[in-house]
């Protein structure tokens, strides 16, 4: 097979060795032809996941290759990458590139989600090029007739002899070793340090290649004729305008999946709407202002009992003060700016696919399924979009351009429109809480309870949509993510029963979007646990201070309150008159009960003549334990925040009983430049702890976070996201 490749990284071959570089040319210029196994010593690239030769690969010209199954989704994990197989090898970063997410070359680390790609992937390349560095010590001390214990690594040679010229055949056939030792810490000179992003220059300038500009040659361009409702039938087509059109290649129909090929986009879209489709009804999602009721109603598959300590049932009858409280969080699409996109092409009865699939080899095994190739045969290629946070369309769309492709006999583009994302990406389920809490006659928490009702599944593969029109084999289940973690409380509580209601189904197609269940969670638990501090008559921040039994954690916290200049009161604040009110609020997690810390403070402001809540500025300081690019965290932060503050304060999914009806920013608006917050922020570096993640935590205080303030401005508790003005409004003419 001979694939066309990305103009911005070309493989070459040299020396029997792998040396990748890449250039910054014009966009969308034609990919050259790239051989698929690229050889050293005529070996095919390994991509074991157990193998050093599966992460690394040292060049003829001493240049170190990493491969990383682990993509950068616009968060800079390529550049902390780099760096830390920099330091283990004692490179300078000039002397490092780096493949990510082609399963031709890269090993399986797994999807890049859950904030596990410096944690989990990080640590892997890291432990590869500490085994490689010590292999390489060994071949320089017999050569040099010294011990290995005297010898160093410097700027790509040891004792003088380059990297390349010890590794002769440029393969080290070497397993991963789990015990090699890594760098001392006190000796790092780029971990810990701030890095410029290697992705940035060509963004700033326009030349960097999105998916969005690859072309393959022989490229032509298809567009999806979505159904009027989900589960809608196509009954027939009339599609005699649309061929009648110039530059038409096919019309493209199996089972209920309909497309149009074209020699151009604009041809293609053109095309499409001339189809004339006959489409069944359909009616099955149930009615919107109605979702909390068919929620709660919906059959429970499972109970996931998150935490059992002491007795709730005895301890919260005796309770002095009981409150009770429901919480609620909307269905969220992922809404990235550009809409998803791929190619693919079959040739020689095997298949490519470039896409900015956060999951490239679990996309290889879902395309092999539903096309029937053997795994081997399907090759996935990351070339990153315009972010997802979660599994949004890319995965669909490259199941749209495969199927195109495969009709045809000729590498299709599929681009999404507008409507297309917002109708058919998968969906941030609804989520539902009820919680009881019980105080003494001091104000101290007794007991808690609380139930949780969020669909059934993990986070495996979605099921792809071009696949279930079609009828063609694919995954069913639901897939929405881990979303039972942060449902425990972090908290030392003597009496507590948390338990997540596993629903049979939930509306609309789900997957995780960002910080998955963990946001909604941590904004219920975090949010009520305000509501006892003010019943308490305590400062919210003194009262988790007391809860707190973990030194991080505290630490966090302490941090965030003396960021913020705290002052210690309870809420909400006394004076509520004025046009605008003002207040602040505190949010803490542990993410997952055992990585990352978060503390943050909202300061908000509301208008109360027409219920408009800013958030003006924000404080947060996170422990992810070692920091490998200061720089890239606080990116992290910021990312965490502003996108997590449009969430809560404006975005929400609507319906009718067919389909998604937020086709468009206007129907599902997003935060402007004018409303982003001011993010103040601190961080905590470990640097002989192991690194966390960053991509995730703090976004799961934010919505908390901001309850609280509005509580501390107004006396009125938004329990329902998102904080519209209607909400907002109704809340103070109850006040």
């Amino acid at each position: 097979m001979s694939d066309p490749i990305l103009s911005r990284r070309a493989i070459l071959q040299g020396g029997g060795a792998l040396v990748v570089s890449f250039s910054l040319l014009p966009r969308a210029a034609a990919a050259p032809p790239l051989p698929p196994a690229l050889p050293t010593r005529g070996l095919p690239k390994s991509v074991a996941g157990d193998e050093v030769d599966g992460f690394l690969a040292i060049g003829a010209d001493g240049r170190v290759t990493v491969f990383s199954g682990k993509v950068d989704l616009g968060t800079g994990v390529k550049t902390a990458l780099k760096q830390m197989a920099a330091e283990e090898l004692d490179l300078p970063m000039g002397a490092v590139s780096i493949v990510q997410g082609d399963t031709g070359l890269t090993p399986d680390q797994g999807p890049t989600y859950g904030s596990l790609s410096i944690q989990n992937g990080g640590a892997q390349i890291r432990q590869a090029a500490a085994t490689a560095r010590a292999a390489l010590l060994g071949l320089a001390a017999d050569r040099l007739g010294v011990p290995a214990a005297g010898l160093a690594l410097k700027d790509g040679a040891i004792g003088g002899i380059p990297f390349a010229d010890l590794l002769k055949d440029k393969r080290f056939a070497l397993k991963v070793d789990a015990d090699a030792p890594l760098k001392d810490p006190s000796r790092y000179a780029l971990v810990g340090k701030s890095v410029a992003r290697i992705d940035i220059p060509g963004k700033v300038t326009g030349r960097f290649t999105y998916i969005h500009d690859l072309k393959v040659p022989g490229m032509v361009h298809g567009r999806v004729v979505r159904p009027p409702t989900i589960g809608a039938r196509l009954e027939a087509v009339d599609d005699a305008a649309a061929l009648a059109m110039p530059g038409v290649v096919k019309v493209v129909r199996e089972g209920n999946f309909l497309a149009i090929v074209a020699q151009t986009e604009w041809g293609a879209i053109k095309a499409a709407e001339a189809l004339r489709p006959r489409w069944s009804a359909w009616a099955g999602l149930p009615e919107q202002d109605k979702l909390w009721q068919h929620v709660r109603a919906t059959r429970v598959a499972k109970d996931d009992v998150t935490s059992a300590v002491g007795d709730v049932a005895a301890a919260l009858p005796q309770a002095a003060k009981v409150l009770v409280a429901t919480y609620d969080f909307a269905i969220h699409t992922h809404g990235s700016i550009g809409p998803s996109c791929a190619v693919a092409e079959f040739k020689d009865g095997r298949l490519t696919c470039w896409s900015a699939s956060q999951m490239t080899h679990a996309l290889r095994r879902q395309l092999a399924a539903m096309t029937g190739l053997p795994t081997e045969d399907v090759r996935c290629i990351y070339l990153e979009g315009s972010g997802c946070y979660g599994r949004n369309g890319h995965e669909d769309a490259a199941a749209d351009a495969t199927l195109l492709a495969r009709a045809v006999g000729r590498p299709v583009r599929v681009q999404w429109s507008r409507a297309d994302e917002h109708g058919w990406d998968p969906k941030g389920p609804p989520t539902l809480i009820d919680l009881k809490g019980g105080l003494d006659a001091a104000g101290a928490i007794v007991a808690w309870t609380s139930e949780f009702f969020i669909p059934e599944g993990g986070a495996g593969n979605v099921p792809l949509v071009a696949a279930e029109l079609a009828g063609l084999p694919h995954e069913t289940a639901l897939a929405p993510g881990n979303i039972v973690h942060n449902s425990a409380l972090p908290y030392a509580l003597p009496n507590v029963r948390t338990v997540c209601h596993r629903l049979a189904e939930t509306p609309l197609r789900p997957s995780w979007i960002r910080t998955p269940g963990r946001m909604q969670n941590t904004f219920a638990n975090e949010a009520f646990l305000d509501e006892l501090a003010a019943a308490a008559g305590v400062d919210p921040a003194a009262y988790r201070m007391r809860l707190l039994n973990d030194p991080r954690g505290a630490e966090v916290l302490t941090r965030a309150l003396a960021l913020a200049k705290w002052e210690s009161r309870p809420s909400p604040r006394a004076e509520t008159g004025g046009d605008v009110l003002r207040g602040r609020g505190v949010s803490y997690v542990r993410y997952e009960l055992y990585r990352t810390y978060v503390a943050g403070v909202a300061e908000v402001e509301v208008d109360r003549a027409t219920g408009a809540i800013r958030v003006p500025r924000f404080v947060v300081v996170q422990d992810c334990g070692q920091v490998i690019n200061p720089d890239g965290v606080r990116n992290q932060l910021e990312g965490n925040v502003i996108q997590t503050v449009s969430r809560v304060l404006k975005e929400e999914v609507t319906f009718d009983r067919g389909a998604v009806t937020s086709l468009d920013w206007a129907s599902y608006p997003i935060l402007a430049f004018p409303e982003v917050p001011e993010v103040v922020m601190e961080l905590i570096d470990r640097p002989t702890e192991k690194p966390w993640g960053a991509g995730e935590p703090a976004a799961a205080i934010v919505p908390s976070a901001i309850s609280n303030a509005v509580f501390d401005a107004t006396g009125v508790r938004l329990r329902s996201v998102p904080f519209t003005k209607a909400k907002m409004l109704e809340g103070l003419r109850g006040v």
